[in-house]
């Protein structure tokens, strides 16, 4: 079965950084676009980052965007979230998910109804 396992979670301070990285086993990983969510409790669960089938395509929220870097490894079945200048509002937990797609297209990309397959989260905290 398709396993989502994230990791690199942890509380920084503001202005530091997290990798975030989220192994997937039991897919095809190069079939499947993977993108990056997360989530406060009590608030819908929110796009961060998406890239497509081989990375050639990068799509971010604008929250996020110039500060967060998302990319992936084929090779190891691995993707990944950079995130650099982190602010206290970025605190959440964070879920990388796949979609099975032949196509890029943002406007699915950032929805979350778009993934089949969710990991279990890793949560982010940053101090002010």
């Amino acid at each position: 079965q398709v396993q989502l396992v994230e990791s690199g979670g942890g509380l920084v301070q503001a202005g530091g950084s997290l990798r975030l990285s989220c192994a997937a086993s039991g897919l095809t990983f190069s079939n499947y676009v993977m993108g990056w969510f997360r989530q406060v409790p009590g608030l819908e669960r929110e796009f961060v980052a998406a890239i497509s089938r081989y990375g050639t395509s990068t799509f971010y929220a604008d929250s996020v965007k110039g500060r967060f870097t998302i990319s992936r490894d084929n090779a190891k079945n691995m993707v990944y979230l950079q995130m650099n200048s982190l602010k206290p509002e970025d605190t959440a937990a964070h879920y990388c998910a796949a979609a099975r797609s032949n196509t890029w297209d943002i406007r699915t990309a950032s929805k979350d109804r778009t993934y089949a397959y969710w990991g279990q989260g890793t949560q982010v905290t940053v101090s002010s």
